[in-house]
């Protein structure tokens, strides 16, 4: 059973990754043809079922990672088509400018970083439950 303060945490995290789904449904939600298996976007109850994007993360321990523990965030693009590197690259940088300004309004006072580490972005900083 998850302590209730975890819980919370999660919770007000999961907020601040469905108001990044959003915005960037928002700026390239048309950019590529949806998955023929995906629903459109507004088709399902929650953000992450539908449209092109599906914002995840997932608790890592950071062993062997430069930052250590945090939230490795997942960005998935729901498309057939081919995405550049370079289109990801402009897709993840935005994601993290976002992030950081959810979080911070979702967190306040709450010193949290979003950086790359190994490709991917990672939330790191202060995860203490103790200030929820």
């Amino acid at each position: 059973m998850d302590h209730p303060r975890t819980i919370e945490f999660e919770e007000t995290l999961r907020t601040a990754l469905l108001t990044l789904d959003a915005y960037l449904e928002d700026r390239w939600g048309e950019a590529f043809p949806l998955h023929p298996a995906r629903p459109p976007r507004g088709q399902t109850s929650g953000g992450e079922m539908d449209g092109l994007f599906n914002v995840g993360a997932s608790f890592t321990p950071g062993f062997g990672s430069r930052l250590g523990r945090g939230w490795a965030v997942d960005i998935h693009l729901a498309t057939l088509a081919q995405v550049s590197p370079e289109v990801r690259r402009a897709i993840q940088e935005e994601a993290r400018v976002k992030l950081v300004e959810e979080l911070a309004r979702v967190f306040p006072g709450r010193r949290l970083l979003v950086e790359e580490d190994g490709g991917a972005l990672k939330i790191h900083g202060d995860l203490s439950l103790g200030s929820l």
